[in-house]
Parts: structure tokens; C-alpha cells; sequence
């Protein structure tokens, strides 16, 4: 007879009497097995009923699981995207064009009517006046403080030729704002007609003028060079140029000994080619009515009586013979009858401590070691002079250029000597003066520069205001204010005020 009971109820009695200790239940679950009394005696020492421990389990992965999906079903699959290239890596030195690529014309700007343009009569102009009485003070000093000229505060264009002439040179920087406007032009300051009366005093006296035009960040230093290189090609001279002394000395071009000098001495042939198409494109007009006058030991054939424009391009066009016909041609340029020369530097700091090259036992090479840099210091030290007449100017660079403890001594010493003040005398403590450096300075004149009178600072934006750049009143209030804003008329400030910043 079967039992009314579920023999599994009876294997799991509610009486707090363990099963271990009544062997009535085991016998009840299974009479007949033995196996399955071993089993359930074995379960009894477990743990009591639960159902936990199951649910919190880890769910076993079965053999349809690890086999991956089923067939014919379907699953996402996000797959990465892969660059494509579409066009063309850019070409050597293409990131670099670029970079330094200058625009000098906007067409969207206003045109200005009434801006006259650099021209020959008008530096005659800006030195003489129109009564033809000589202005300006005597001293680049004095010329901060004093003299009256006509022009001063004015803007005035430059010509087609200029620019073309200018760029060549490399005279333009990418930080000075060219393109907002119609055409490149220049404010006329008094250092301006200064340094106009200094140069057109040199051509005439056959004299060499030593500048370093010196002045804090911002104040128009390298705009000043730009402006005497202006003034020398409307003029007819020659102008030599380098941009950057960093480029020369920072180890980025070849360079090789030049054979039977002593101390040896450094060219660097790619540079001096560039600097030699330079010199050719800026003053070719110049240069076309010049011819060889003299036989010289070249490397290459060159024909007698070609022109040196014509020998400009045989140095540029093979940068081993670079050297030599730069040689040449200066020995040409310096001849009698020729015309002056204008010789610009830009960030003088560079040129004045060691380079980054090495010589052959890995002891570092001076600045002064390099050829092209060697050939600049001579003229600006006096050693070498200009038997035309000329200048030598260099420029100063407060924004990235390394500290020479002794090119600061010496335009503290020269700006003494200048102001009729005492000398300022050297750091007994100091170790890193210079003695070469010390020596190339000694007797150099200094133009510093500072603020824009409030004179100047109005002409300039009343120039923005008709270019269409400056959108607001020019009169004394906005002026005072602009010029104040900038620290008492620092250029670069009042452009950043006015033009980039909206208030």
C-alpha cells in the first residue's frame, strides 16, 4: 500500500530533532536503496535549507554558451574608423613657408587718400624742411626731447618698389600687423627723422655710422630698422640685411673651416647663397649698372665686366662658391664711386655669446668665428669701415634672446657717455662678461627707444580710423586714454589696445 505522505517531506522534518540522530526518516525516504541511504546520511551533516548561496552563485557557462553564437543569429560588431589620408604630406620646408608667410595687403581694408609716399624728396623733407633749414638736435639723445619737424606724427606709404625691395630682405616680421590694411606704411617719429639726418650726414661726410638701436619689448625697434632700410633704397644705397642673428648662430645650416685662417674661421655656404639672392633681388636695380671693375681668384669662371647682379646669382646658384663671391662682390661694393651701404642686424643678443657649433675637438665656436657674423662685427667695431659712407645698425630683441652680460654693460656705458654722465663700471663679481664682446662694443652710439608722444600716437590712429580698422572717436579723450592703457605710449601696447582687444 502506498503512503499518503511525500518521502521527501518526510526526509525534511520540521522537529528540531536532527536527522542524524533518527534513523526513522532515512529508512522512510528510500527502503529499498542503499545508496541513497549513504547519500542522504551524508546530506544531513550539510548546512541547513537555503536558498542564498544558489542565487548569488556565478551562473555556469554551458557548452551552447562557449560555443559562441548561434547560427544565423546576429550580434553588433562596432568597428573603428581608420584614418583615411586624402592628400598629400606637405613638402619640405612647406610647415616653415607658412609659418613665416607675410601678407601685406588687404583689399578689404579702407584705401587711405590723402597718404603720400616715401620717396627721396621726402627725407630731404623730413631733415631740411621745406625752407630747407636743417632740423633735429645734433644728438640721437636729444632728438627724444626735442625738434619739431613737420612730418613727425604722420603716416607715409611705401611703394611698390619699397615693399618688393623690403621683402626681399626679409625686413617685414609676422608679428606687426600688416594685413589689415590697404598697403604697408610707416609712422614718422623724431628718432625717425633723426636717424634720416644721421644717415644722409653719413653719405655725405663719407663717415660710418655704429647704431644699436636699443628699447624694452614692444617700443618699435625692429620698425625703426625697417624704416632707415626704407629710406636707404629710396635713396639709392645698398642694403645688406640679416633678419635674425639666431638664424646664423643656432646651428640650422651647414658649415665648414675656411683653409689658412687663423684664428679658423667658419662659412656657411647655404646661407651666404640665401643672403647673396637676397642682396641681389632687393638692389637689383642697383646693381644691374654696376659692373666688375677687377680680377679676382674665383673657383668658378666668371667673365670680366659682368654686372653684380649677375655675380649675385652665380653665388646663389652654387652655395660652395658662396663665400668667394660674397668676398668679391664687397670688394666691389667698397670701391670708390660707389654707392653707400646699409648693413641691418637684428637681435644683436645672439651674436653676442657662443654659438651652438662645435669644432672639430667639440669645444663650442664663438659667433664671432663666423664668417658672415665675423664680417658684420668688424664694421660695427670700427676695425672695418664703409669708405662711401654708411650705417651699421643692430637692433636688440627683449623677447626671446639670451642675457650678455657684456652688450648690456656696453649700452649702459655708451648711453653714459652719450647723456655726459659717469661711466658705469663693470661687476667686480661678475664672471660671465665677454672680452670679445667687450671689445666690439666700445665704440657704438645707442638710440633708445620709448613711448609715442601723444602726437605721434594720435597720427597713428587717425591712420587705423581712415583704414576702417579703428571703429571709434579719435580725439584727446580716446587718444589720452589709448596711450595711457599702453604705458605711456609703447606702440606695440596701443595696437594691442586699440586694434586685437575689444573693450
Amino acid at each position: 500500500m502506498a503512503s499518503s505522505h511525500c518521502w521527501k517531506c518526510l526526509s525534511r522534518p520540521t522537529n528540531p530533532i536532527s536527522s542524524a540522530s533518527s534513523p526513522l526518516v532515512i529508512r522512510l525516504a528510500n527502503p529499498t536503496t542503499k545508496t541513497a541511504i549513504a547519500a542522504a546520511v551524508a546530506g544531513s551533516n550539510a548546512a541547513k535549507f537555503s536558498t542564498t548561496a544558489r542565487q548569488a552563485a556565478v551562473p555556469t557557462k554551458t557548452a551552447k554558451m562557449l560555443s559562441g553564437k548561434a547560427k544565423g543569429a546576429k550580434t553588433l560588431r562596432i568597428k573603428k574608423k581608420v584614418f583615411v589620408k586624402t592628400g598629400k604630406p606637405p613638402a619640405s620646408g612647406e610647415r616653415k613657408a607658412l609659418r613665416k608667410r607675410i601678407v601685406l595687403s588687404n583689399t578689404n581694408a579702407l584705401e587711405v587718400r590723402d597718404l603720400r609716399d616715401l620717396d627721396g624728396k621726402m627725407v630731404d623733407e623730413m631733415v631740411t624742411g621745406k625752407d630747407g633749414e636743417a632740423r633735429g638736435l645734433g644728438t640721437l639723445a636729444a632728438a627724444v626731447i626735442g625738434g619739431d619737424a613737420g612730418l613727425v606724427g604722420k603716416v607715409v606709404g611705401l611703394r611698390g618698389a619699397t615693399v618688393d625691395s623690403l621683402r626681399a630682405v626679409d625686413a617685414f616680421k609676422t608679428t606687426q600687423g600688416w594685413g589689415i590694411f590697404r598697403r604697408p606704411a610707416l609712422l614718422v617719429r623724431k628718432e625717425t627723422v633723426e636717424l634720416n639726418r644721421r644717415l644722409l650726414d653719413a653719405e655725405m661726410k663719407k663717415e660710418t655710422i655704429k647704431l644699436v638701436v636699443e628699447g624694452d619689448k614692444g617700443t618699435g625697434k625692429s620698425l625703426m630698422m625697417l624704416s632707415a632700410m626704407a629710406t636707404a633704397f629710396v635713396k639709392g644705397w645698398v642694403v645688406l640685411n640679416i633678419p635674425e642673428a639666431q638664424e646664423v648662430t643656432n646651428a640650422v645650416t651647414d658649415y665648414a673651416a675656411i683653409p689658412g685662417t687663423t684664428p679658423t674661421l667658419y662659412s656657411q655656404n647655404t646661407y651666404t647663397a640665401n643672403l647673396l639672392n637676397q642682396i641681389g633681388k632687393a638692389n637689383s636695380i642697383i646693381l644691374a649698372d654696376l659692373t666688375m671693375s677687377k680680377e679676382y681668384s674665383l673657383p668658378t669662371t666668371v667673365p670680366s665686366g659682368i654686372s653684380l647682379f649677375r655675380l649675385c646669382e652665380l653665388g646663389a646658384r652654387d652655395p660652395d662658391i658662396a663665400w668667394p663671391i660674397f668676398q668679391a662682390l664687397w670688394s666691389e661694393l667698397t670701391l670708390e664711386g660707389r654707392p653707400p651701404i646699409v648693413m641691418c642686424l637684428d637681435s644683436l643678443s645672439f651674436a653676442m655669446q657662443n654659438s651652438l657649433y662645435r669644432a672639430p675637438d667639440f669645444s663650442p665656436i664663438h659667433a664671432h668665428d663666423l664668417a658672415i657674423m665675423k664680417h658684420f662685427i668688424d664694421h660695427l667695431s670700427g676695425s672695418a669701415v664703409l669708405p662711401n659712407g654708411g650705417a651699421v645698425l643692430a637692433a636688440t630683441n627683449k623677447s626671446h634672446a639670451p642675457i650678455s652680460k657684456s652688450m648690456n654693460l656696453a649700452i649702459k656705458q655708451a648711453e653714459d657717455r652719450q647723456a655726459g654722465r659717469e661711466i658705469t663700471q663693470r661687476d667686480p663679481f661678475e664672471k660671465s662678461y665677454d672680452p670679445r664682446v667687450d671689445a666690439a662694443l666700445t665704440s657704438i652710439e645707442v638710440l633708445r627707444l620709448k613711448g609715442l608722444s601723444k602726437t605721434e600716437a594720435r597720427g597713428l590712429m587717425e591712420y587705423w580710423a581712415k583704414s576702417g580698422v579703428l571703429r571709434c572717436k579719435v580725439d584727446e579723450e580716446s587718444v589720452t586714454e589709448k596711450w595711457a592703457l599702453a604705458g605711456n605710449g609703447i606702440v606695440g601696447e596701443i595696437q594691442r589696445t586699440a586694434l586685437w582687444m575689444r573693450m
